[in-house]
């Protein structure tokens, strides 16, 4: 069998691999993208069906391309994402190639490079840029073993209110994903419970300026590092509907039941943390700390941006807040599905070299590895704050086109007058 040989592989064609084979065919390097599936696979069959983008059109897109007939302060919806990513794809001739799988990927003994095992044959490249992202195996605690009255799914297989069977919803999780979709499950008159854990909480907008224009005029989405104990926070933003900020005690007072964070199951009943009025309380501190922010902004820079006093309003202390169920049957509360809105871990098993650290998770710096020949791309915060994003991968793309194509010069080096023998 033949064997396919290439400088640069790049595993994944979504925002990452898209990215990514613009940079490297900028900078000169020869490349194939290989995808499982479709171009941005994800956006289209594992999100429900109403996903907006959680940034405004302007601000989450590439530089060489804005979305077509679409709003520039709006949110685009997910298929029209999914085919913005095809649309660049063709606009730069990604070597693009879908359908195949990478099985594996070993690196050559006494030569550089690597042989990669694809449902498609053999490749040898002497790059591999893994661009696979953060969000890939859905994360389903082993809570609820024994519930077969109980429809359960993450929220990677949820698509509308009415694939599911008659009934209360219990959504546990109240990042983005997780208070959209109980909020439209709440908004089609479903009975829902909503588990809320510890989350930031930033305005959608505020005095007329979205919040990823306040985050970049801050300086925050460059934050090059995390602060103590924000690198996997839960952010709780929303695009739906034309873009609101989340307000779990507006959902309260609309008929939503706040719990506690979810911590064990005694049969098929839940217990909850009281931790409630805490999470919401920091919440709310994170949500007002941005606005004082804001606020400082404007008036040291003499911008003129009309008042907003509405924004600072809290809501009155709902029921479940002042008096949290700790403790939920099921049965008796009607549930008969559960949404798990618990994110995602990654899978590099195929990677077969010590790339990874003990939670399976790359190490990189900026996502170079210390393996040579090995990158990431796609990582939260792999050079800043804004490294997930959409604009923020294209940065980080070119960062990582610019460290291979300089490793090339290198190799390609030989002193003059000599032939490198």
């Amino acid at each position: 069998m033949s064997v396919e040989i290439v400088d640069t592989l790049v595993v994944g064609a979504g925002q990452a691999g898209v990215a990514m084979s613009e940079h490297l065919s900028k900078a000169g390097v020869s490349h194939l993208v290989l995808e499982r599936s479709r171009i941005a696979e994800r956006w289209r069959s594992e999100r429900w069906d109403s996903l907006v983008a959680n940034g405004p059109a302007w601000h989450d897109r590439f530089p060489g391309l804005a979305f077509p007939n679409v709003d520039p302060d709006s949110f685009p919806p997910k298929e029209a994402v999914a085919d913005y990513f095809e649309a660049y794809a063709k606009q730069i001739d990604a070597p693009i190639r879908c359908g195949v799988d990478v099985r594996s990927v070993e690196r050559h003994v006494g030569r550089p490079g690597f042989r990669v095992e694809t449902s498609d044959g053999v490749i040898e490249a002497q790059n591999i840029v893994a661009a696979t992202g953060a969000f890939q195996v859905p994360v389903v605690p082993e809570l609820i073993a024994d519930a077969p009255d109980i429809v359960q799914m993450h929220s990677t297989k949820y698509r509308n209110p009415g694939q599911l069977p008659e009934g209360a919803v219990l959504v546990i999780g109240a990042g983005s994903s997780g208070t959209q979709i109980a909020e439209e499950l709440l908004l089609a008159g479903r009975r829902v419970y909503l588990s809320v854990g510890p989350h930031d909480r930033p305005p959608r907008a505020y005095r007329g300026r979205d919040f990823c224009w306040w985050l970049g005029v801050l300086g925050k989405w460059d934050a090059e590092t995390p602060g103590p104990g924000t690198e996997h926070v839960t952010i709780a933003v929303s695009g739906a509907r034309g873009g609101h900020t989340i307000d779990f005690r507006r959902l309260a007072g609309r008929g939503m039941t706040l719990l506690g964070r979810t911590i064990s199951c005694d049969g098929t009943s839940l217990s909850f943390s009281d931790d409630l009025a805490e999470n919401l309380a920091r919440g709310d501190a994170n949500y007002m700390a941005l606005l004082d922010e804001a606020d400082a902004y404007a008036a040291r820079n003499g911008i003129e941006l009309p008042a907003d006093p509405e924004a600072r309003r809290i809501e009155p202390e709902p029921d479940c807040v002042a008096n949290p169920i700790l403790s939920l049957d099921l049965a008796q509360a009607g549930i008969r599905t559960i949404i798990w809105a618990t994110g995602f871990s990654v899978d590099y098993s195929w990677l077969k070299m010590d790339v990874l650290d003990e939670r399976g998770r790359p190490k990189h710096q900026r996502g170079v590895s210390p393996e040579r020949g090995i990158y990431f791309l796609g990582l939260p915060w792999q050079s800043r704050r804004g490294s997930s994003f959409i604009w923020g991968v294209w940065h980080d793309a070119k960062h990582l086109a610019d460290r291979i194509s300089t490793q090339r010069k290198y190799d390609e080096y030989r002193p003059s007058g000599h032939d490198g023998s």
